[in-house]
């Protein structure tokens, strides 16, 4: 245990001191990763326009459905990287390093030509009004550019958490977060470069991200090096990523498949709507990345205590996960409550926008506490190789659920309050069948079943 006696490994210690230090770079680093499109809307609302705002925000579902099916991916990656090196298998973390990092420079590569070509016919098909479309195509291309460095990063810091180092990556994306803030105002106030301005601000910062960890990883431990000639795809590999991170990409893609349909629905309110509703998801994207980044150790907490034999670690790391999540969570909802509008007003000034924001604002957060519970259990499952059930939960629940909501509902009251609801019923309904699956006991491994 010479190398792995070090402070990523979490099957000893103090539980509860594993999961909050894991977590609370996970969240710092998650909030500069949130910061990146946020100030991209900060920017353009406040010095371009309430247009320019709506072209930036209509993006981001766009965004999120394309890159999350290859996040999964890095998900299974991080869920076998843990393992290995739980079990202290330092050629199968290294072949595991070198595999993933591989598979996600070329789907990168490759998305980059797709998204590019497809730019202005997905958002057509989103329903982009077109007094927003130009500039919607202009920000959308300029961002898959930059694609790979995003992917690359996001990889990488998957690599480094499954090894136990979740603080590494929080001070590049803190650094990178710092230049993009920089590039964005003096692009968009001082060069007059509009929406082009912000969306090359984001593509240059995030390609130093991506720079920054992969110069860490080639000079790294010896064991665990990232080295550009040993880049190979091992079959054995790819097809344990493949078994473990296919389940959260398809669930990822999905579920933000759905959202760009509710997106669509939003749409057909105007720009208005659409500029307010994007500016409370960069807000709800901040409230819920606790809730995330809870998930994420969680899944690293289960898959090194499984890949160590340390199954009665494993429950006691959900009680303490779900603890911290709701307290978290139930915290966040309340300073939305009493500050929600003050912090809609950063992004614009214009009270038909914050109304729309606020209406988003009353309808999401009460149901925060559910999105916390499902998001726990379903890092366990994955974390113990249970991805595939996770995502037939939340793709029935996130996307089936919801959709047939939209389809049936939308239509008879016509109401953006009514296309808003498909959240939080969905949440629920998500949440009631995690906590009957796991209190079943079915996500263990069958040798210890009996035993709890």
């Amino acid at each position: 245990m010479s190398e792995q006696s070090v402070k990523g490994l979490m099957s000893e210690g103090n539980i509860w001191k594993q999961l909050l230090f894991f977590s609370i770079p996970l969240v710092l680093g998650n909030i500069f990763q949130q910061l990146y499109n946020a100030v991209d809307s900060i920017i353009v609302g406040n010095f371009v326009g309430s247009q320019a705002l709506a072209a930036v925000t209509s993006s981001s579902p766009v965004i999120n459905m394309l890159i999350s099916f290859f996040m999964g991916l890095s998900i299974g990656a991080g869920v076998v990287i843990s393992r290995y090196f739980g079990a202290n298998d330092r050629q199968g973390v290294s072949d595991s390093i070198h595999t993933s990092m591989a598979i996600i420079i070329l789907a990168g590569i490759a998305m980059t030509f797709i998204g590019v070509l497809l730019t202005p016919y997905i958002l057509q098909w989103v329903g982009v009004p077109q007094d927003v479309m130009s500039d919607s195509i202009v920000y959308l291309k300029i961002y898959f550019y930059g694609i790979v460095g995003v992917m690359i990063y996001n990889m990488g810091s998957g690599v480094l958490r499954a090894l136990g180092d979740s603080k590494t990556p929080l001070y590049f994306l803190i650094f990178s977060s710092a230049v993009n803030i920089v590039l964005d105002y003096a692009f968009v106030v001082y060069l007059h470069m509009g929406v082009s301005g912000v969306a090359w601000a984001t593509l240059i910062s995030q390609c130093l991200s991506a720079l920054l960890v992969c110069l860490l990883m080639m000079k790294g431990n010896a064991s665990y090096q990232l080295r550009l000639r040993q880049l190979k795809i091992h079959p054995s590999i790819l097809s344990e990523v493949i078994r473990v991170g296919l389940p959260s990409g398809v669930q990822n893609a999905i579920v933000s498949f759905s959202n760009v349909i509710v997106q669509s629905n939003i749409n057909a309110f105007g720009s208005t709507a659409m500029a307010g509703c994007g500016a409370y998801t960069k807000i709800d994207g901040f409230a819920i990345l606790p809730v995330t980044s809870y998930s994420m150790a969680i899944t690293t907490f289960t898959g090194q205590n499984i890949g160590a034999g340390r199954f009665d670690r494993v429950r006691q790391g959900t009680k303490v996960c779900l603890t911290l999540s709701l307290i978290t969570t139930l915290l966040i909802s309340l300073l939305l409550f009493l500050f929600g509008d003050t912090a809609l007003s950063i992004f614009t000034s214009d009270p038909a926008v914050i109304n729309y924001g606020h209406i988003m604002l009353t309808l999401l957060v009460p149901g925060y506490f559910l999105l916390a519970i499902s998001h726990a259990i379903s890092g366990v499952l994955r974390g113990a190789n249970r991805a595939a059930t996770a995502m037939i939960i939340v793709i029935s629940c996130w996307c089936g659920l919801r959709m047939a909501w939209i389809l049936t509902s939308v239509p008879i009251f016509h109401s953006i309050h009514v296309v808003l609801l498909g959240w939080p019923i969905s949440w629920l309904v998500s949440t009631i069948i995690f906590i009957l699956y796991y209190r079943r006991g079915h996500w263990l491994p069958t040798e210890t079943r009996g035993a709890q």
